[in-house]
Protein backbone atom coordinates (compact mmCIF):
# COMPACT_ATOMS: atom_id res chain seq x y z
CA UNK A 1 0.00 0.00 0.00
CA UNK A 2 3.09 2.09 0.82
CA UNK A 3 4.22 1.83 -2.61
CA UNK A 4 4.46 4.88 -5.44
CA UNK A 5 2.67 3.47 -8.12
CA UNK A 6 4.29 5.20 -11.86
CA UNK A 7 2.45 5.44 -14.87
CA UNK A 8 3.75 2.93 -17.73
CA UNK A 9 4.26 4.94 -21.20
CA UNK A 10 3.21 2.87 -24.25
CA UNK A 11 6.20 1.64 -26.24
CA UNK A 12 7.38 2.78 -29.46
CA UNK A 13 6.45 0.63 -32.09
CA UNK A 14 9.47 -0.94 -34.44
CA UNK A 15 9.22 -2.75 -37.24
CA UNK A 16 9.89 -5.72 -35.68
CA UNK A 17 6.28 -5.38 -34.44
CA UNK A 18 4.57 -6.49 -37.23
CA UNK A 19 6.14 -9.41 -37.42
CA UNK A 20 2.62 -11.81 -35.32
CA UNK A 21 5.02 -13.53 -33.35
CA UNK A 22 3.74 -15.31 -30.08
CA UNK A 23 6.38 -15.13 -28.52
CA UNK A 24 7.67 -11.46 -29.28
CA UNK A 25 3.66 -10.78 -28.36
CA UNK A 26 3.68 -12.35 -25.31
CA UNK A 27 7.34 -10.76 -24.39
CA UNK A 28 5.64 -7.43 -25.05
CA UNK A 29 2.34 -8.06 -22.83
CA UNK A 30 4.50 -8.83 -20.13
CA UNK A 31 6.74 -6.20 -20.01
CA UNK A 32 4.04 -3.55 -20.39
CA UNK A 33 1.31 -5.38 -17.50
CA UNK A 34 0.77 -6.85 -14.52
CA UNK A 35 -1.30 -10.31 -14.32
CA UNK A 36 -4.31 -10.34 -13.28
CA UNK A 37 -5.56 -13.62 -11.07
CA UNK A 38 -8.92 -14.91 -9.36
CA UNK A 39 -8.04 -17.03 -6.31
CA UNK A 40 -10.02 -19.46 -4.65
CA UNK A 41 -8.79 -19.57 -0.86
CA UNK A 42 -10.53 -22.69 -0.28
CA UNK A 43 -9.13 -24.91 -2.52
CA UNK A 44 -6.00 -22.67 -3.16
CA UNK A 45 -6.86 -22.79 -7.48
CA UNK A 46 -6.16 -20.01 -9.38
CA UNK A 47 -7.82 -18.72 -12.63
CA UNK A 48 -5.97 -16.33 -15.03
CA UNK A 49 -7.67 -14.09 -16.98
CA UNK A 50 -4.78 -12.99 -19.66
CA UNK A 51 -4.63 -11.11 -22.81
CA UNK A 52 -8.10 -9.56 -22.81
CA UNK A 53 -8.77 -6.01 -24.01
CA UNK A 54 -12.23 -5.61 -22.93
CA UNK A 55 -13.36 -7.43 -19.51
CA UNK A 56 -17.39 -6.40 -18.46
CA UNK A 57 -17.35 -3.99 -16.13
CA UNK A 58 -19.15 -6.16 -13.37
CA UNK A 59 -17.28 -9.29 -14.22
CA UNK A 60 -14.29 -7.35 -13.26
CA UNK A 61 -15.71 -6.07 -10.18
CA UNK A 62 -17.03 -9.62 -9.25
CA UNK A 63 -13.40 -10.52 -9.33
CA UNK A 64 -12.28 -7.49 -7.26
CA UNK A 65 -11.00 -5.37 -9.95
CA UNK A 66 -9.93 -2.15 -9.43
CA UNK A 67 -13.10 0.46 -9.66
CA UNK A 68 -13.18 3.51 -12.07
CA UNK A 69 -13.45 6.77 -10.17
CA UNK A 70 -16.97 7.98 -9.48
CA UNK A 71 -17.80 11.65 -8.05
CA UNK A 72 -21.08 12.93 -7.54
CA UNK A 73 -21.95 16.21 -7.11
CA UNK A 74 -23.54 16.40 -4.51
CA UNK A 75 -22.06 16.33 -0.46
CA UNK A 76 -19.43 13.27 -0.73
CA UNK A 77 -20.29 10.40 1.52
CA UNK A 78 -18.90 10.28 5.14
CA UNK A 79 -18.16 6.42 6.04
CA UNK A 80 -17.58 5.14 9.38
CA UNK A 81 -14.28 5.97 11.33
CA UNK A 82 -13.34 2.74 12.06
CA UNK A 83 -11.64 0.54 9.52
CA UNK A 84 -12.10 -2.65 7.64
CA UNK A 85 -10.17 -4.64 5.16
CA UNK A 86 -9.85 -4.75 1.25
CA UNK A 87 -8.12 -6.28 -1.88
CA UNK A 88 -7.91 -5.17 -4.83
CA UNK A 89 -5.98 -6.32 -8.00
CA UNK A 90 -4.82 -4.50 -11.26
CA UNK A 91 -6.67 -5.36 -14.41
CA UNK A 92 -4.16 -6.71 -16.87
CA UNK A 93 -4.40 -5.45 -20.33
CA UNK A 94 -3.07 -7.08 -24.03
CA UNK A 95 -2.33 -5.16 -27.24
CA UNK A 96 -4.18 -7.24 -29.28
CA UNK A 97 -7.69 -7.42 -29.99
CA UNK A 98 -10.22 -10.14 -29.53
CA UNK A 99 -13.51 -10.11 -31.32
CA UNK A 100 -17.26 -11.03 -29.80
CA UNK A 101 -16.61 -14.70 -29.99
CA UNK A 102 -13.13 -14.60 -27.87
CA UNK A 103 -10.68 -15.25 -30.76
CA UNK A 104 -7.98 -13.26 -32.40
CA UNK A 105 -8.63 -12.81 -35.92
CA UNK A 106 -5.75 -14.38 -37.98
CA UNK A 107 -3.76 -11.35 -40.35
CA UNK A 108 -4.42 -10.48 -43.24
CA UNK A 109 -1.02 -11.40 -44.90
CA UNK A 110 -1.44 -14.93 -43.79
CA UNK A 111 1.14 -15.18 -41.46
CA UNK A 112 0.01 -17.92 -38.28
CA UNK A 113 -0.81 -16.12 -35.79
CA UNK A 114 -1.64 -17.40 -31.90
CA UNK A 115 -4.08 -19.75 -31.13
CA UNK A 116 -7.59 -18.73 -30.41
CA UNK A 117 -8.51 -17.18 -27.13
CA UNK A 118 -11.65 -18.36 -25.18
CA UNK A 119 -13.09 -15.13 -23.12
CA UNK A 120 -14.14 -17.39 -19.76
CA UNK A 121 -17.89 -17.59 -19.06
CA UNK A 122 -17.97 -15.46 -15.87
CA UNK A 123 -20.97 -17.46 -14.25
CA UNK A 124 -18.39 -21.01 -14.31
CA UNK A 125 -16.00 -19.33 -11.98
CA UNK A 126 -15.51 -20.97 -8.95
CA UNK A 127 -16.67 -19.52 -5.90
CA UNK A 128 -14.31 -18.16 -3.01
CA UNK A 129 -16.39 -19.17 -0.13
CA UNK A 130 -19.55 -21.28 -0.24
CA UNK A 131 -21.18 -19.00 2.34
CA UNK A 132 -20.21 -15.54 0.60
CA UNK A 133 -24.14 -14.86 -0.78
CA UNK A 134 -25.05 -14.45 2.59
CA UNK A 135 -22.90 -11.45 3.00
CA UNK A 136 -24.48 -8.05 2.23
CA UNK A 137 -23.93 -4.39 2.11
CA UNK A 138 -25.36 -2.11 4.92
CA UNK A 139 -26.34 1.39 3.86
CA UNK A 140 -27.34 3.52 7.09
CA UNK A 141 -27.83 7.63 6.97
CA UNK A 142 -26.81 8.30 10.64
CA UNK A 143 -28.29 11.42 12.44
CA UNK A 144 -25.50 12.33 15.25
CA UNK A 145 -26.55 14.10 18.65
CA UNK A 146 -25.14 17.98 18.37
CA UNK A 147 -23.88 18.19 22.25
CA UNK A 148 -22.48 21.82 21.44
CA UNK A 149 -26.42 22.82 20.64
CA UNK A 150 -27.90 19.84 22.57
CA UNK A 151 -31.70 20.51 21.44
CA UNK A 152 -30.83 19.61 18.17
CA UNK A 153 -28.89 17.31 16.03
CA UNK A 154 -26.23 17.52 13.32
CA UNK A 155 -26.69 17.45 9.43
CA UNK A 156 -27.28 13.48 8.50
CA UNK A 157 -25.11 11.65 6.83
CA UNK A 158 -24.51 8.25 5.22
CA UNK A 159 -22.33 5.42 5.13
CA UNK A 160 -21.59 1.92 3.66
CA UNK A 161 -20.77 -1.14 5.38
CA UNK A 162 -20.83 -5.09 5.58
CA UNK A 163 -22.92 -7.59 7.06
CA UNK A 164 -24.08 -11.41 7.02
CA UNK A 165 -26.89 -13.10 7.38
CA UNK A 166 -27.03 -15.78 10.11
CA UNK A 167 -29.74 -17.84 11.46
CA UNK A 168 -33.20 -16.81 12.98
CA UNK A 169 -33.55 -14.44 9.70
CA UNK A 170 -30.93 -12.26 11.03
CA UNK A 171 -28.17 -10.20 10.44
CA UNK A 172 -25.12 -8.95 11.94
CA UNK A 173 -22.80 -6.20 11.26
CA UNK A 174 -20.61 -3.56 13.32
CA UNK A 175 -22.23 -1.32 16.14
CA UNK A 176 -20.14 1.58 14.61
CA UNK A 177 -22.04 1.07 11.59
CA UNK A 178 -25.38 1.67 12.51
CA UNK A 179 -24.60 4.19 15.08
CA UNK A 180 -27.20 7.33 15.51
CA UNK A 181 -29.36 5.10 12.50
CA UNK A 182 -32.02 6.86 11.30
CA UNK A 183 -32.71 4.39 8.17
CA UNK A 184 -30.86 1.12 7.67
CA UNK A 185 -30.82 -1.01 4.43
CA UNK A 186 -29.20 -3.95 3.32
CA UNK A 187 -28.43 -5.30 -0.04
CA UNK A 188 -27.46 -8.63 -1.24
CA UNK A 189 -24.80 -9.65 -3.35
CA UNK A 190 -25.92 -9.62 -7.24
CA UNK A 191 -28.92 -7.89 -6.15
CA UNK A 192 -30.24 -4.38 -7.07
CA UNK A 193 -32.48 -4.33 -4.97
CA UNK A 194 -32.53 -2.65 -1.44
CA UNK A 195 -34.74 -3.97 1.76
CA UNK A 196 -35.56 -1.75 4.69
CA UNK A 197 -34.09 -2.93 7.50
CA UNK A 198 -34.75 -3.35 11.64
CA UNK A 199 -31.85 -3.01 14.21
CA UNK A 200 -32.79 -5.29 17.31
CA UNK A 201 -30.21 -4.92 19.61
CA UNK A 202 -26.70 -2.80 19.16
CA UNK A 203 -24.05 -3.84 21.29
CA UNK A 204 -21.68 -1.11 22.04
CA UNK A 205 -19.30 -3.13 24.19
CA UNK A 206 -18.54 -5.39 21.62
CA UNK A 207 -18.74 -3.69 18.69
CA UNK A 208 -21.67 -5.79 17.55
CA UNK A 209 -25.21 -4.74 15.82
CA UNK A 210 -28.15 -7.49 14.95
CA UNK A 211 -30.80 -6.50 11.98
CA UNK A 212 -33.74 -7.97 11.18
CA UNK A 213 -35.59 -7.74 7.49
CA UNK A 214 -39.06 -8.16 7.61
CA UNK A 215 -39.67 -8.78 3.30
CA UNK A 216 -39.55 -12.49 2.97
CA UNK A 217 -38.20 -11.98 -0.63
CA UNK A 218 -34.64 -11.34 0.66
CA UNK A 219 -34.37 -14.68 2.66
CA UNK A 220 -34.79 -16.20 -0.57
CA UNK A 221 -32.19 -18.30 -1.61
CA UNK A 222 -29.45 -17.57 1.22
CA UNK A 223 -27.93 -20.07 3.66
CA UNK A 224 -26.70 -18.70 6.86
CA UNK A 225 -23.09 -18.45 8.14
CA UNK A 226 -22.29 -20.93 10.53
CA UNK A 227 -19.53 -20.61 13.04
CA UNK A 228 -16.39 -22.07 13.69
CA UNK A 229 -14.57 -22.70 16.47
CA UNK A 230 -11.81 -20.13 18.16
CA UNK A 231 -8.67 -20.26 15.04
CA UNK A 232 -5.44 -21.16 16.21
CA UNK A 233 -2.46 -19.09 15.59
CA UNK A 234 -0.87 -19.17 11.41
CA UNK A 235 -4.54 -20.45 10.85
CA UNK A 236 -5.85 -18.84 7.27
CA UNK A 237 -8.67 -16.52 7.02
CA UNK A 238 -10.42 -15.18 4.58
CA UNK A 239 -12.27 -11.88 5.18
CA UNK A 240 -15.06 -10.75 3.03
CA UNK A 241 -17.11 -7.58 2.34
CA UNK A 242 -17.84 -4.28 0.25
CA UNK A 243 -14.60 -1.81 0.98
CA UNK A 244 -15.14 1.70 0.08
CA UNK A 245 -14.79 2.26 -3.97
CA UNK A 246 -17.02 -0.77 -5.13
CA UNK A 247 -20.15 -1.86 -5.25
CA UNK A 248 -19.84 -5.38 -5.38
CA UNK A 249 -17.81 -8.03 -2.66
CA UNK A 250 -13.96 -7.95 -2.17
CA UNK A 251 -12.05 -10.95 -0.16
CA UNK A 252 -8.77 -10.48 1.06
CA UNK A 253 -6.91 -12.96 3.54
CA UNK A 254 -4.12 -13.95 6.13
CA UNK A 255 -3.49 -15.71 8.94
CA UNK A 256 -4.38 -15.28 12.88
CA UNK A 257 -0.81 -13.79 13.97
CA UNK A 258 -2.22 -12.93 17.73
CA UNK A 259 -4.51 -13.55 20.01
CA UNK A 260 -5.21 -11.38 22.93
CA UNK A 261 -7.13 -9.29 25.43
CA UNK A 262 -7.86 -6.30 22.68
CA UNK A 263 -9.03 -2.65 23.85
CA UNK A 264 -12.29 -2.03 21.56
CA UNK A 265 -12.15 1.70 20.20
CA UNK A 266 -15.60 2.09 19.47
CA UNK A 267 -16.94 0.31 22.85
CA UNK A 268 -13.88 1.50 25.33
CA UNK A 269 -13.87 -1.90 26.71
CA UNK A 270 -11.35 -4.67 26.83
CA UNK A 271 -12.40 -7.93 25.45
CA UNK A 272 -11.04 -10.62 23.41
CA UNK A 273 -9.91 -10.43 19.79
CA UNK A 274 -7.89 -11.80 17.02
CA UNK A 275 -4.77 -9.64 14.95
CA UNK A 276 -4.44 -10.85 11.68
CA UNK A 277 -1.73 -9.74 9.12
CA UNK A 278 -4.13 -8.29 6.74
CA UNK A 279 -4.75 -4.55 6.31
CA UNK A 280 -8.57 -3.51 7.54
CA UNK A 281 -10.45 -0.47 5.46
CA UNK A 282 -13.68 1.50 5.65
CA UNK A 283 -16.49 -0.59 4.00
CA UNK A 284 -15.41 -4.36 5.63
CA UNK A 285 -16.93 -3.48 9.16
CA UNK A 286 -19.08 -6.13 10.23
CA UNK A 287 -17.65 -8.54 6.77
CA UNK A 288 -17.10 -12.32 8.29
CA UNK A 289 -13.86 -13.94 8.40
CA UNK A 290 -13.90 -17.19 7.24
CA UNK A 291 -11.81 -20.18 7.61
CA UNK A 292 -10.20 -22.44 5.09
CA UNK A 293 -13.34 -24.60 5.88
CA UNK A 294 -15.91 -21.71 5.11
CA UNK A 295 -17.25 -21.19 8.58
CA UNK A 296 -16.87 -18.04 9.84
CA UNK A 297 -14.68 -17.17 13.19
CA UNK A 298 -15.36 -13.41 13.22
CA UNK A 299 -15.83 -10.06 12.55
CA UNK A 300 -13.82 -7.43 10.66
CA UNK A 301 -14.17 -4.44 13.03
CA UNK A 302 -10.66 -2.15 13.42
CA UNK A 303 -6.97 -1.82 12.17
CA UNK A 304 -3.88 -0.19 14.23
CA UNK A 305 -2.86 2.40 12.02
CA UNK A 306 1.03 3.77 13.17
CA UNK A 307 3.80 4.79 11.01
CA UNK A 308 6.46 2.05 12.32
CA UNK A 309 3.29 -0.91 11.49
CA UNK A 310 1.96 -2.55 8.44
CA UNK A 311 -1.30 -4.78 7.72
CA UNK A 312 -2.46 -4.79 11.03
CA UNK A 313 -6.16 -5.79 11.74
CA UNK A 314 -8.68 -7.16 14.37
CA UNK A 315 -11.17 -8.93 14.17
CA UNK A 316 -14.20 -10.09 16.98
CA UNK A 317 -13.43 -13.95 17.71
CA UNK A 318 -16.29 -16.36 17.70
CA UNK A 319 -16.14 -16.30 21.76
CA UNK A 320 -17.47 -12.73 21.89
CA UNK A 321 -20.14 -13.11 18.85
CA UNK A 322 -21.88 -16.04 20.32
CA UNK A 323 -21.70 -14.06 24.17
CA UNK A 324 -23.84 -11.28 21.70
CA UNK A 325 -26.38 -13.62 20.23
CA UNK A 326 -26.92 -15.81 22.95
CA UNK A 327 -27.29 -12.56 25.28
CA UNK A 328 -29.79 -11.16 23.20
CA UNK A 329 -32.07 -14.50 23.17
CA UNK A 330 -31.75 -15.34 26.74
CA UNK A 331 -32.57 -11.28 27.66
CA UNK A 332 -34.64 -10.22 24.59
CA UNK A 333 -32.16 -7.19 24.49
CA UNK A 334 -28.31 -6.43 24.76
CA UNK A 335 -27.44 -6.53 28.68
CA UNK A 336 -24.01 -6.05 28.22
CA UNK A 337 -20.70 -8.17 29.50
CA UNK A 338 -19.85 -8.37 33.41
CA UNK A 339 -16.89 -6.65 34.43
CA UNK A 340 -14.92 -7.47 38.30
CA UNK A 341 -15.87 -3.97 39.13
CA UNK A 342 -12.04 -3.89 40.72
CA UNK A 343 -8.62 -2.28 40.00
CA UNK A 344 -6.16 -4.45 40.67
CA UNK A 345 -2.30 -4.68 40.81
CA UNK A 346 0.33 -6.90 39.72
CA UNK A 347 2.05 -9.24 42.91
CA UNK A 348 5.51 -10.37 40.71
CA UNK A 349 8.06 -8.85 43.35
CA UNK A 350 8.67 -11.14 46.00
CA UNK A 351 8.52 -8.62 49.11
CA UNK A 352 5.34 -7.55 48.19
CA UNK A 353 4.16 -11.30 48.31
CA UNK A 354 5.63 -11.84 51.12
CA UNK A 355 4.84 -8.62 53.32
CA UNK A 356 0.96 -9.30 52.58
CA UNK A 357 1.09 -12.54 54.23
CA UNK A 358 1.18 -15.16 50.55
CA UNK A 359 2.98 -18.58 51.03
CA UNK A 360 5.38 -19.50 48.44
CA UNK A 361 2.98 -21.53 46.79
CA UNK A 362 0.34 -19.02 46.46
CA UNK A 363 -0.23 -16.60 43.27
CA UNK A 364 -2.92 -13.58 43.07
CA UNK A 365 -3.41 -10.19 42.54
CA UNK A 366 -3.64 -7.64 45.00
CA UNK A 367 -7.10 -5.59 45.14
CA UNK A 368 -6.42 -1.98 44.85
CA UNK A 369 -9.64 -0.02 44.31
CA UNK A 370 -13.31 -1.03 43.93
CA UNK A 371 -15.95 -0.07 42.23
CA UNK A 372 -18.45 2.04 45.33
CA UNK A 373 -21.39 0.64 42.73
CA UNK A 374 -20.47 -2.81 42.17
CA UNK A 375 -22.31 -5.57 44.12
CA UNK A 376 -18.61 -7.02 45.60
CA UNK A 377 -17.78 -4.04 46.96
CA UNK A 378 -19.79 -5.30 49.99
CA UNK A 379 -17.81 -8.24 50.29
CA UNK A 380 -14.04 -7.63 48.85
CA UNK A 381 -11.83 -4.64 50.47
CA UNK A 382 -8.89 -2.85 49.05
CA UNK A 383 -5.16 -5.20 49.79
CA UNK A 384 -7.38 -8.41 49.41
CA UNK A 385 -5.40 -11.04 46.88
CA UNK A 386 -7.78 -12.77 44.54
CA UNK A 387 -6.63 -16.08 43.87
CA UNK A 388 -8.88 -17.73 41.84
CA UNK A 389 -11.99 -17.10 39.63
CA UNK A 390 -14.06 -19.94 39.39
CA UNK A 391 -11.90 -22.39 40.55
CA UNK A 392 -9.88 -21.06 37.74
CA UNK A 393 -6.02 -19.71 39.39
CA UNK A 394 -4.82 -16.37 38.75
CA UNK A 395 -0.77 -16.19 38.18
CA UNK A 396 1.04 -12.77 39.86
CA UNK A 397 0.84 -11.05 36.33
CA UNK A 398 -3.15 -11.67 36.33
CA UNK A 399 -3.07 -14.07 33.71
CA UNK A 400 -4.48 -17.86 33.36
CA UNK A 401 -4.08 -20.55 31.10
CA UNK A 402 -6.02 -20.42 27.86
CA UNK A 403 -4.81 -23.43 25.56
CA UNK A 404 -1.67 -25.10 25.06
CA UNK A 405 1.22 -22.76 25.07
CA UNK A 406 -0.77 -19.77 25.41
CA UNK A 407 -2.09 -17.88 29.20
CA UNK A 408 -4.27 -14.62 28.59
CA UNK A 409 -5.77 -11.82 30.99
CA UNK A 410 -8.03 -13.51 33.57
CA UNK A 411 -10.78 -10.82 32.61
CA UNK A 412 -11.74 -13.70 29.50
CA UNK A 413 -13.16 -15.31 32.38
CA UNK A 414 -15.13 -12.83 33.63
CA UNK A 415 -16.34 -11.46 29.83
CA UNK A 416 -17.78 -15.24 29.40
CA UNK A 417 -20.54 -14.83 32.25
CA UNK A 418 -23.62 -13.06 31.58
CA UNK A 419 -24.82 -9.85 33.86
CA UNK A 420 -26.56 -11.44 36.60
CA UNK A 421 -24.54 -14.61 36.73
CA UNK A 422 -22.74 -15.42 39.73
CA UNK A 423 -19.12 -16.32 40.22
CA UNK A 424 -17.12 -17.96 43.16
CA UNK A 425 -14.10 -15.83 44.09
CA UNK A 426 -11.36 -16.76 46.32
CA UNK A 427 -9.18 -14.00 47.95
CA UNK A 428 -6.56 -14.14 50.23
CA UNK A 429 -7.23 -11.50 53.87
CA UNK A 430 -4.79 -11.29 56.37
CA UNK A 431 -3.35 -14.84 55.77
CA UNK A 432 -6.60 -16.63 55.90
CA UNK A 433 -9.04 -18.15 52.51
CA UNK A 434 -12.20 -17.05 51.67
CA UNK A 435 -14.12 -17.60 49.37
CA UNK A 436 -17.42 -15.28 48.18
CA UNK A 437 -20.29 -15.96 45.66
CA UNK A 438 -20.59 -12.48 43.99
CA UNK A 439 -23.17 -11.52 40.91
CA UNK A 440 -21.89 -9.69 38.10
CA UNK A 441 -23.17 -6.79 36.89
CA UNK A 442 -22.13 -3.81 33.96
CA UNK A 443 -19.96 -1.54 34.87
CA UNK A 444 -20.92 2.15 35.82
CA UNK A 445 -18.81 4.92 34.50
CA UNK A 446 -19.06 8.14 36.34
CA UNK A 447 -18.06 9.50 32.74
CA UNK A 448 -20.21 6.99 30.46
CA UNK A 449 -18.39 5.64 27.07
CA UNK A 450 -21.51 6.06 25.02
CA UNK A 451 -25.35 7.69 25.08
CA UNK A 452 -26.75 4.67 24.28
CA UNK A 453 -28.41 6.21 20.72
CA UNK A 454 -30.19 9.07 22.97
CA UNK A 455 -30.43 12.54 22.89
CA UNK A 456 -27.88 14.44 24.82
CA UNK A 457 -29.60 16.02 28.40
CA UNK A 458 -29.09 19.79 28.94
CA UNK A 459 -30.70 22.52 31.29
CA UNK A 460 -30.92 26.39 30.43
CA UNK A 461 -31.27 29.57 32.59
CA UNK A 462 -30.58 33.02 32.26
CA UNK A 463 -28.15 31.70 29.04
CA UNK A 464 -25.69 29.17 30.81
CA UNK A 465 -26.56 26.15 29.30
CA UNK A 466 -25.85 22.70 32.16
CA UNK A 467 -24.48 19.33 30.35
CA UNK A 468 -23.73 15.94 31.68
CA UNK A 469 -20.16 14.71 30.41
CA UNK A 470 -19.71 11.96 28.72
CA UNK A 471 -17.41 10.34 26.54
CA UNK A 472 -19.18 11.50 23.01
CA UNK A 473 -19.12 15.22 24.79
CA UNK A 474 -15.75 15.40 25.11
CA UNK A 475 -14.97 14.43 21.85
CA UNK A 476 -17.57 16.66 20.21
CA UNK A 477 -15.79 19.05 22.12
CA UNK A 478 -11.93 18.66 21.92
CA UNK A 479 -11.96 15.99 18.59
CA UNK A 480 -10.32 12.69 18.74
CA UNK A 481 -7.54 13.84 20.60
CA UNK A 482 -9.63 14.83 23.11
CA UNK A 483 -7.64 13.12 25.90
CA UNK A 484 -4.58 15.54 25.18
CA UNK A 485 -6.70 18.35 24.90
CA UNK A 486 -9.79 18.52 26.98
CA UNK A 487 -9.44 19.90 30.61
CA UNK A 488 -6.92 18.24 33.02
CA UNK A 489 -9.89 17.88 35.95
CA UNK A 490 -12.37 16.12 33.23
CA UNK A 491 -9.97 14.32 32.32
CA UNK A 492 -8.79 12.92 35.85
CA UNK A 493 -12.26 12.20 36.72
CA UNK A 494 -12.79 10.43 33.24
CA UNK A 495 -9.42 8.27 33.50
CA UNK A 496 -9.62 7.58 37.68
CA UNK A 497 -12.86 8.77 39.17
CA UNK A 498 -15.23 6.24 40.31
CA UNK A 499 -19.17 6.57 40.51
CA UNK A 500 -20.47 6.69 44.18
CA UNK A 501 -23.76 6.23 43.54
CA UNK A 502 -25.93 4.51 39.90
CA UNK A 503 -26.98 7.90 38.90
CA UNK A 504 -24.19 10.08 39.71
CA UNK A 505 -22.96 12.20 37.32
CA UNK A 506 -20.54 15.21 36.60
CA UNK A 507 -22.08 18.89 35.03
CA UNK A 508 -20.71 21.60 33.77
CA UNK A 509 -21.74 24.82 32.12
CA UNK A 510 -21.07 23.96 28.53
CA UNK A 511 -21.28 27.51 27.30
CA UNK A 512 -23.38 30.67 28.15
CA UNK A 513 -25.21 31.99 25.88
CA UNK A 514 -24.08 35.97 26.24
CA UNK A 515 -26.84 37.97 27.27
CA UNK A 516 -26.99 41.21 29.07
CA UNK A 517 -27.74 39.23 32.78
CA UNK A 518 -24.64 37.42 32.42
CA UNK A 519 -22.32 39.76 31.32
CA UNK A 520 -18.78 39.21 33.45
CA UNK A 521 -19.31 35.18 32.59
CA UNK A 522 -19.39 34.96 29.10
CA UNK A 523 -15.58 32.72 28.91
CA UNK A 524 -16.77 30.13 31.06
CA UNK A 525 -16.68 26.97 29.10
CA UNK A 526 -17.01 23.22 30.18
CA UNK A 527 -16.69 23.75 34.42
CA UNK A 528 -18.11 21.77 36.51
CA UNK A 529 -20.74 22.19 38.48
CA UNK A 530 -20.19 21.66 42.39
CA UNK A 531 -22.94 22.50 43.93
CA UNK A 532 -25.98 24.86 44.13
CA UNK A 533 -26.66 27.56 46.90
CA UNK A 534 -24.71 25.60 48.70
CA UNK A 535 -25.87 21.85 48.10
CA UNK A 536 -23.74 19.27 46.06
CA UNK A 537 -24.83 18.76 43.43
CA UNK A 538 -25.56 14.53 42.39
CA UNK A 539 -26.90 14.81 38.30
CA UNK A 540 -27.89 17.22 35.84
CA UNK A 541 -31.48 16.94 36.62
CA UNK A 542 -30.86 17.22 40.24
CA UNK A 543 -29.62 20.33 39.45
CA UNK A 544 -32.75 21.51 36.75
CA UNK A 545 -35.16 20.65 39.96
CA UNK A 546 -33.18 22.40 42.48
CA UNK A 547 -32.95 25.37 40.60
CA UNK A 548 -36.91 25.45 39.24
CA UNK A 549 -37.94 24.97 42.54
CA UNK A 550 -35.43 27.38 44.33
CA UNK A 551 -37.76 30.40 46.33
CA UNK A 552 -34.38 32.46 47.24
CA UNK A 553 -33.44 35.62 45.65
CA UNK A 554 -30.21 34.57 44.12
CA UNK A 555 -28.96 31.32 42.34
CA UNK A 556 -25.52 30.61 43.36
CA UNK A 557 -23.39 28.28 41.75
CA UNK A 558 -19.91 26.78 43.00
CA UNK A 559 -17.88 26.01 40.15
CA UNK A 560 -14.49 24.24 39.86
CA UNK A 561 -11.56 26.36 40.73
CA UNK A 562 -13.41 27.85 43.19
CA UNK A 563 -15.34 30.17 40.51
CA UNK A 564 -18.96 31.50 41.61
CA UNK A 565 -21.89 32.38 39.41
CA UNK A 566 -24.36 34.95 40.86
CA UNK A 567 -27.66 35.63 39.36
CA UNK A 568 -30.76 37.37 40.83
CA UNK A 569 -33.84 34.75 40.99
CA UNK A 570 -36.57 36.67 39.30
CA UNK A 571 -34.28 38.66 36.54
CA UNK A 572 -32.90 35.34 35.16
CA UNK A 573 -36.26 33.43 34.51
CA UNK A 574 -37.18 36.44 32.66
CA UNK A 575 -34.30 36.62 30.59
CA UNK A 576 -34.39 32.90 30.16
CA UNK A 577 -37.50 33.40 27.72
CA UNK A 578 -35.84 35.99 26.10
CA UNK A 579 -32.56 33.85 25.24
CA UNK A 580 -34.37 31.01 24.13
CA UNK A 581 -36.66 32.95 21.52
CA UNK A 582 -33.18 34.55 20.36
CA UNK A 583 -31.46 31.50 19.84
CA UNK A 584 -34.68 29.64 18.53
CA UNK A 585 -34.26 27.08 21.12
CA UNK A 586 -37.60 25.06 21.67
CA UNK A 587 -37.32 24.40 25.56
CA UNK A 588 -34.93 25.09 28.28
CA UNK A 589 -35.06 21.57 29.68
CA UNK A 590 -34.37 18.20 27.58
CA UNK A 591 -37.32 15.57 27.29
CA UNK A 592 -35.60 13.37 29.78
CA UNK A 593 -35.17 16.09 32.80
CA UNK A 594 -39.00 16.57 32.41
CA UNK A 595 -40.62 13.27 33.81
Amino acid sequence: MGENKRKRGRKPKTPADDNTNSAAVAAAATSTSMDFQYTNPTTAASVSVNDIVSIPATAASDLGGNQPSRRGRGRPRKIEEQLEIVVSSPQRRSSRHVDQNGDVPHSAAGVVSEPPLTVPRWESVVRVVPSMDAVVKVFCVHTEPNFSLPWQRKRQYSSSSSGFIVGGRRVLTNAHSVEHHTQVKLKKRGSDTKYLATVLAIGTECDIAMLTVSDDEFWEGVSPVEFGDLPALQDAVTVVGYPIGGDTISVTSGVVSRMEILSYVHGSTELLGLQIDAAINSGNSGGPAFNDKGKCVGIAFQSLKHEDVENIGYVIPTPVIMHFIKDYEKNGTYTGFPILGVEWQKMENPDLRSSIGMAPDQKGVRIRRIEPTAPESHVLRPSDVILSFDGVNIANDGTVPFRHGERIGFSYLVSQKYTGDTALVKVLRNSKILEYNIKLSTHKRLIPAHIKGRPPSYYIIAGFVFSAVSVPYLRSEYGKEYEFDAPVKLLDKHLHAMAQAVDEQVVVVSQVLVADINIGYEDIVNTQVLAFNGKPIKNLKTLASMVESCNEEYLKFNLEYDQIVVLQTKTAREATLDILATHCIPSAVSNDLKT
